[in-house]
Order: structure tokens, then C-alpha cells, then sequence
């Protein structure tokens, strides 16, 4: 199994278990329990940090900007700040992001199909 420290993953391990490495790497970056739904709230237009508080309603404060943070630092989101009082942040959709929505829009489709089986 693959073994994840602070900085990403152990290069022997990379060595080791190159076919699964792909399918951990796309894991890791996407642990968390909003992440999904965040970047596919983003796939249309850029949205500010309101608009994504008000769509996840039920997520805290501090959970929303750990799991935006984690997103900017893996490269799957852009923040940018205006230089303004109040500041206004916006976030959009890196090209790194955007290659995962086709993977997000999967898996919006594959609970769709089979979700309301599970009731």
C-alpha cells in the first residue's frame, strides 16, 4: 500500500506500485469530504468564498478553508484576492481542476443511476 507523509508520497513507494500510484495520487488529492462537491460548484464560473459558504450550508467555516486551502496548494484551484475593503475572494478552476470535472460529472452520473436504489 502506498504510504503518504505531509510532503506527498514516498518515492520508493511510487517505484514500487506504479499502476496503483495513479489511482492513490487522484484519492489523496481529493480526500476530504467537500472536495468534490467544491470543484463541481466551480466547473461553471468562478464563485466567491459567500457563494460557496451559502451552497455548502451545512459545512463550518474553518472546514471550508482548510479543504479550499488544500485545493489551491495541489493546483486544482486559482484564489484570487481584490484589493478591496471589505476583501473579495474569488476561486476558480485551475486547467488541473478542469481535467478532473469529466471524472466529478462520472460520478454525479453513476449516483444518479444507482443512488435511490440504496433507499
Amino acid at each position: 500500500m502506498s504510504r503518504i507523509c505531509k510532503d506527498g508520497f514516498d518515492k520508493e513507494c511510487i517505484k514500487e506500485q506504479r499502476e496503483f500510484y495513479g489511482i492513490a495520487y487522484t484519492q489523496n488529492i481529493l480526500s476530504g469530504r467537500w472536495k468534490y462537491v467544491i470543484l463541481w460548484y466551480l466547473k461553471t464560473k468562478e464563485r466567491r468564498y459567500s457563494e460557496i459558504k451559502a451552497f455548502l450550508w451545512d459545512i463550518s467555516q474553518g472546514s471550508l478553508t482548510k479543504q479550499l486551502r488544500e485545493l489551491e496548494t495541489d493546483g486544482l484551484i486559482n484564489r484570487k484576492v481584490f484589493p478591496e475593503v471589505p476583501p473579495r475572494v474569488e476561486y476558480s478552476l485551475t486547467s488541473k481542476g478542469e481535467e478532473l470535472i469529466p471524472i466529478i460529472d462520472l460520478m454525479e452520473k453513476f449516483g444518479k443511476k444507482f443512488g435511490e436504489q440504496a433507499d
